[in-house]
């Protein structure tokens, strides 16, 4: 079983908290485990400040829900002005940083990270999580079966 979901959003602030809202209940109604569901959530969260913060101009952005069986995989695509991923590589920002933590967090809360940046193309933030499911949900009778 696969589900996709695509929000196109304008580049505004507002925006991220109504696509946090409506993946969060698509992942709460497939019953998705709650702490599975923050963590998909927050780095949600991460990935489309950064879009807001560094993408440039008054574009667009997507947010792609995937849900395929027992992994999630969010993707948010901006058509910015891109940048240079590979120099991401082996940042590490200090605990007491007041910006910059971004990636860190999201690697911390999903499985997978990858940064696609292409200069005048724009970025890829590609997020994968597996899944928890309760016992009873709709999703773990389909997967076990």
């Amino acid at each position: 079983m696969q589900i996709n979901l695509t929000l196109c959003l304008p580049r505004d602030a507002a925006t991220i908290p109504v696509a946090r809202h409506i993946c969060r209940h698509a992942l709460q109604d497939l019953g998705i485990d709650e702490d599975c569901r923050a963590d998909i959530e927050l780095a949600l969260t991460e990935a489309c400040a950064n879009v807001l913060k560094h993408s440039g101009g008054d574009d667009e952005y997507e947010v792609r829900l995937s849900v395929e069986n027992d992994v999630c995989i969010l993707r948010v695509v901006d058509t910015g002005r891109g940048f240079d991923s590979s120099s991401l590589a082996g940042d590490a920002v200090g605990a007491s940083a007041e910006s910059g933590r971004g990636i860190a967090m999201m690697r911390a809360l999903v499985d997978q990270v990858r940064l696609e940046s292409r200069p005048e193309v724009g970025t890829v933030v590609h997020l994968e999580k597996r899944l928890e499911y309760g016992d009873g949900s709709v999703m773990h009778r389909l997967i076990e079966s």
